[in-house]
């Protein structure tokens, strides 16, 4: 096997894309891309339809050459030694080719032929992969006749049977059940403590419940990187705390709270006093609210947060940026 001769990358990244462009004749899908991915992380990498998502993932795992720029995975350059990069990568397209005349332990066995796997080490990999991913009841069973959540799951298990460094997924759990959603998140999560996970994805409850930070790109240009939560207090903005409650002077006395921008009433319900209280910066009102209430001998029916979502800020950036609505190419 070659050896890898690392660049002048930085060895706390598995992934550093500068300056990268890509056209498609007239068409660029991918202009003057940077960023970083160091080792361990799990990033959502977001834009609508036309961004340059899938053209990005194809240029990180060499399906595609980029006019500009440069990439480095694990500190090695993947125009140099494209090859030898590959084996550091695990991709999972969004249509995740699989041959359904054979069975799961067929298929995985061409798989790990193809990675030149031999020996102990292709029989150790070959059973930690179908641990993982939860393969053993199905081992046997023709790809065909599987349900749309284990199929994903074989493309997973052969996304990572040579025990790549990092994991690149597209549209994971495009076309799934919700319990079948529910599952793959839980394995993307297991997955992503032993390597870097790119999953680009429009769901973004995946993003929120799977990811630590967000790549969001639009007309091929990198609109944020920011880590989740920061996001979504981005969303936030103001946050509004609903209250449904009986007592006196309830609206002078949630006015009076800190930080508090409006106190907005609403049509009560059964003599029932409603309000959503809106609240400048980042702190949580409700413990205070609910403080006040016991010491004025008022009766909580209700006390809920509008809770922040990153669908927000996807739409609002992506706006500011003229969007898409091209099929990415």
């Amino acid at each position: 096997m070659a050896t890898k001769e690392r660049s002048n990358g930085d060895s706390r990244y598995t992934i550093e894309a500068t300056g990268v462009s890509k056209s498609f004749g007239s068409h660029t899908a991918v202009d003057n891309l940077t960023f970083k991915i160091a080792s361990g992380e799990v990033v959502g990498f977001l834009g609508p339809n036309g961004a340059g998502k899938s053209t990005t993932m194809r240029l990180l795992t060499s399906f595609y050459t980029q006019d500009t720029g440069s990439i480095l995975i694990d500190g090695v350059d993947t125009l140099a030694h494209d090859r030898l990069t590959r084996q550091s990568i695990g991709y999972l397209p969004e249509n995740n080719p699989l041959y359904g005349d054979l069975l799961v332990q067929e298929y995985l066995s061409f798989v790990a032929d193809l990675r030149g796997l031999t020996g102990a080490e292709r029989s150790e990999n070959l059973d930690r992969t179908v641990e993982e991913t939860g393969l053993q009841e199905v081992f046997y069973r023709p790809i065909s006749q599987l349900s749309k959540g284990y199929r994903q799951r074989v493309g997973l298990a052969q996304a990572i049977l040579h025990r790549p460094s990092i994991l690149v997924m597209d549209e994971p759990t495009e076309g799934l059940d919700p319990n079948q959603r529910l599952t793959i998140r839980d394995l993307i999560r297991s997955l992503g403590q032993e390597r870097t996970v790119l999953l680009s994805t429009h769901v973004m409850q995946e993003v929120e419940t799977t990811c630590e930070r967000v790549l969001l790109i639009s007309r091929g240009k990198l609109v944020t990187d920011s880590p989740v939560e920061e996001l979504l207090v981005r969303a936030r903005g103001q946050r509004q705390v609903h209250v449904e409650i009986e007592g006196n002077e309830v609206e002078t006395g949630l006015k009076r709270l800190p930080n508090v921008g409006a106190v907005d009433r609403l049509a009560p319900v059964e003599g029932r006093k409603r309000y959503v209280v809106s609240v400048a910066g980042d702190e949580d009102l409700r413990p205070q609210i609910f403080a006040l209430a016991k010491e004025r001998n008022w009766v909580l029916w209700e006390l809920h947060e509008d809770r922040a979502r990153l669908e927000d800020v996807f739409h609002s950036l992506t706006a500011e940026n003229g969007g898409g609505d091209t099929e990415d190419a």
